[in-house]
């Protein structure tokens, strides 16, 4: 069933309740991506219904484009970003990723934000009947290494590229960043209350950057009775 949920307090999605609907990820990584004056254009690998595209803008004045593979949600995404007026300033494009990226020979975003697939692909995979969800967290059609050579080709010179994943995933986001000249800038872990270990992940590189890595303060998302703490609360307005 469609719905339309507000993500924003003055923004709204479109979203059906029977697919892979957005979570605290695509809050989280908005607003934790380093954002300037200068940024031109902005890519969203697997923007599913949009809403990193949604957020950040209300942030930037750039340019955003999104890319999602999935025609059914490329359909929401679009209604969502018509429905918000922003036509101006989204643009949503129905193709994989692999495919679209060998459309430029150049260096055209400023900003790369992702929220990928987290899980691998083996033989003790656990996929679900429901295509949408299986596509949207497994390494099925984008993997990891994938989002870093794509990330390398289309970002500019000290371009930036943000991502939201699962900390048991670092080393492996480490070496990939490594191999394709994307610096590791800066890291915060989100933890899903206090006392319990970290299930989230936000990391932002740059390219051809210079060394220096931050681990910014943590974040805790609920509170001992389950509600989201000021620290999230914030992001929604």
């Amino acid at each position: 069933m469609k719905v339309v949920n507000y993500i924003l307090k003055d923004i709204n999605i479109v979203q059906n309740t029977q697919m892979f609907n957005f979570s605290l990820d695509s809050i989280l990584l908005p607003n934790f991506v380093t954002l300037n004056k200068n940024i031109k254009n902005i890519l969203d690998i697997g923007c599913g219904n949009a809403p990193i595209p949604l957020i950040l803008s209300t942030k930037t004045d750039a340019k955003i484009v999104g890319v999602e593979i999935q025609k059914e949600v490329y359909d929401l995404a679009v209604e969502s970003v018509n429905i918000n007026k922003l036509q101006d300033k989204i643009e949503i494009v129905n193709e994989d990723i692999n495919e679209y990226s060998k459309k430029f020979d150049r260096e055209v975003f400023d900003v790369i934000t992702c929220n990928p697939p987290f899980f691998k692909v083996n033989e003790n995979s656990n996929f679900k009947k429901d295509i949408y969800k299986t596509i949207a967290r497994h390494e099925i059609t984008l993997k990891l290494s994938d989002v870093f050579r794509i990330s390398r080709k289309l970002l500019k010179n000290n371009g930036v590229l943000a991502m939201v994943h699962r900390p048991e995933r670092l080393v492996e986001i480490l070496d990939e960043m490594k191999k394709n000249n994307i610096e590791p800038k800066k890291i915060q872990f989100v933890y899903p209350k206090k006392n319990m270990s970290a299930n989230i992940l936000l990391i932002e590189g740059k390219k051809n950057g210079n060394p220096g890595l931050k681990i910014l303060p943590p974040i805790y998302a609920h509170n001992d009775n389950g509600e989201y703490t000021e620290d999230i609360k914030k992001f929604f307005y």
